[in-house]
């Protein structure tokens, strides 16, 4: 099963979410991450950040729709946060849709440690929900099932 990982400038969330889920994700799991608008470059807090959880960051990039092209995904979560009014990028094609929202980090202001007390939030978010996704009875559920699962997630 594949999982795209989708926000506006895939430098930071999603390559946390892309990053996080691949280093937990069981055989037949894999996930890759894109942006509507990519920056082009991984946000260096967010590599130090997994590196810091023993999270490999080899092959890390900001990309957009190339990143899934030659290989459409299963299942698309976006990870921009809704409540601070940011638009979501949307995915048009088959793929079941979710909205797993998370704050972005890089904006946070402060000193070190609440800026990396943000950043670990946020890996620490990400964690408890993929780690909720590879519990689920995959064999046992249909489309509609899974939907719901993917947004009852969104809640942890």
């Amino acid at each position: 099963m594949k999982v795209l990982f989708m926000c506006t400038a895939n430098s930071c969330r999603s390559i946390l979410s892309e990053a996080l889920f691949n280093h937990l994700a069981p055989t037949g799991f894999t996930a890759v991450s894109a942006g509507s608008f990519p920056k082009g470059q991984v946000l260096p807090r967010s590599l130090s950040t997994l590196q810091a959880a023993g999270i490999a960051t080899t092959g890390l990039h900001s990309k957009g729709n190339e990143a899934f092209a030659d290989s459409p995904p299963d299942i698309v979560i976006t990870v921009c946060d809704k409540a601070a009014g940011e638009t979501c990028p949307v995915y048009f094609g088959p793929a079941l849709k979710t909205h797993w929202g998370l704050q972005d980090p890089s904006e946070i202001t402060g000193s070190e440690a609440q800026i990396n007390g943000a950043f670990n939030a946020t890996l620490a978010i990400i964690e408890t929900r993929c780690r909720a996704f590879f519990q689920l009875p995959f064999a046992q559920l249909d489309a509609a099932a899974l939907q719901t699962e993917l947004e009852r997630i969104a809640r942890l």
